[in-house]
């Protein structure tokens, strides 16, 4: 979407916050990413405010104020019950640690805030009186397609290693190109991510692989930044195959598979990361044809090192790597309703329709001429799947018909052999889902287990 499709529209309480610094006789105006959205045609996920006034002078402003980061200039204004930040017009120092200022000093000019900002697209002005204020060519970029940084881009990435990021995830998100210098520059510096927390890139590779064009993760390869904060998937996209079933190298394979697939985190990831392990399993015959057995279990390793090291929770490193495990489960197979059963006991009932949608994915990512069997397959197993859940059959212990305590009242003493006995009635019911009743299981576990 062009720059020019929207209109700035101030929320009333942003609106507030203005005319009350600007009644003061101070200058004030919504500033970065919100102006940036409203030209898009977006609506804004915050409302950020720039103003000359100094932290303490917009204090006596307003009646309930939170000192968010007054040595950074920064106060957050409450309306309402909802928090507006409101920062002064401020020159940042010297970076020492490639992302954050030693030290910032306030200014009066307007000018000299948004010099200091990352890219020409995120440093406008707006108030209802003065209009857009756009020093950098922000807008017509926009109108381009191009993300470009204010000024000199080396200074900005050095200053922000973390930017070249943003630089990228933008690129996915607005399906915008990164001008010449700027990506010259990201080529450059790449290697400075290195100084950068796990928990900001794993914030930034969140919001590029759930975006409306992950593929552009392929800049970050391009760049070298993909050498630095995800080696492993830089290897995969420089490992090739040669096998009737692909038409692409694994990285590339990988970014295809990705827009395959809903933008969810987990499934998004589970994309990205699904081959990784095939690089390392990789063979070749005489004739050049690859193969890369045990891939899936090689990947899941993988994944769970590289997540973990990313710093993602608990839920998503289990969750991926169930499906990175899982994604190529059954590939081919004809089912059945007990080998559907038995898919989804393995795989588990609460990921089963999160590994149909990865199987899928992968599919479409694959040799386009053998695209159709493989659909085809797939929809058998997705309608067998819907008959066990209309027909509402036991695939695990939560619906077996007898319990841990029917056990304990047969006369087996509580341990593993419990355990045991449950397992062994659940293998019944997977092959056979009419034997999924209390009488005829427990005479089962009384004939097996108390003779």
């Amino acid at each position: 979407m062009k720059a020019g499709m929207g209109s700035i529209r101030l929320p009333q309480k942003v609106r507030q916050i203005l005319e009350r610094i600007t009644g003061a006789g101070f200058e004030a105006y919504a500033v970065g990413g919100c102006v940036r959205d409203s030209l898009l045609g977006r609506v804004p996920e915050d409302w950020d405010v720039t103003t000359s006034a100094t932290p303490w002078q917009v204090k006596e402003l307003f009646p309930r104020t939170v000192d968010t980061g007054l040595k950074h200039g920064t106060v957050t204004v409450l309306l309402g019950g909802e928090g507006f930040e409101v920062t002064t017009y401020r020159v940042d120092g010297e970076y020492e640690d490639a992302r954050h200022p030693r030290e910032v000093t306030f200014t009066s000019s307007l000018e000299e805030d948004l010099k200091r900002r990352d890219f020409t697209m995120n440093a406008m002005a707006y108030n209802e009186g003065t209009g857009i204020v756009d020093l950098f060519g922000g807008a017509e970029d926009m109108e381009r397609g191009l993300i470009r940084c204010v000024g000199d881009p080396r200074e900005r990435f050095t200053e922000d290693a973390l930017r070249m990021m943003r630089a990228i995830r933008f690129s996915a998100q607005l399906d915008y190109e990164i001008e010449d210098r700027t990506r010259a520059a990201i080529q450059e510096l790449a290697g400075n991510l290195k100084k950068i927390s796990a928990e900001r890139i794993q914030a930034e590779l969140t919001k590029l692989v759930t975006s409306a064009h992950p593929e552009k993760l392929r800049i970050a390869y391009e760049t070298g930044v993909l050498a630095v904060i995800l080696p492993e998937f830089h290897q995969a996209m420089e490992t090739e195959q040669k096998h009737p079933h692909h038409h692409l190298n694994v990285g590339e394979h990988s970014l295809l598979a990705m827009e395959k697939v809903e933008a969810s985190k987990e499934l998004r990831l589970a994309m990205l990361l699904h081959d990784i392990g095939k690089p390392a399993c990789r063979t070749a015959d005489p004739d050049g044809t690859t193969h890369f057995h045990g891939h899936a279990a090689a990947g899941e390793k993988m994944a769970r090192k590289i997540l973990q090291r990313l710093k993602y929770d608990n839920h998503t490193v289990d969750t991926v790597c169930r499906l990175v495990l899982y994604h190529d489960y059954g590939n081919g197979v004809v089912p059945t309703p007990a080998i559907l059963r038995r898919a989804v006991n393995r795989i588990g009932e609460d990921l089963f329709p999160s590994f149909l949608a990865v199987r899928r994915a992968d599919i479409l990512a694959q040799n386009p001429a053998r695209l159709s069997e493989k659909l085809e397959n797939l929809e058998a197993w997705t309608a067998c799947y819907r008959g066990i859940l209309e027909r509402k059959e036991c695939v695990s212990p939560r619906t077996l018909a007898i319990t841990g305590t029917d056990c304990i009242a047969l006369g087996m003493k509580p341990g593993r052999e419990i355990g045991e006995a449950l397992q062994g009635a659940l293998e019944l019911v997977l092959e056979d889902p009419e034997r999924n009743q209390k009488e005829y299981l427990c005479g089962w576990v009384r004939d097996h287990y108390l003779k």
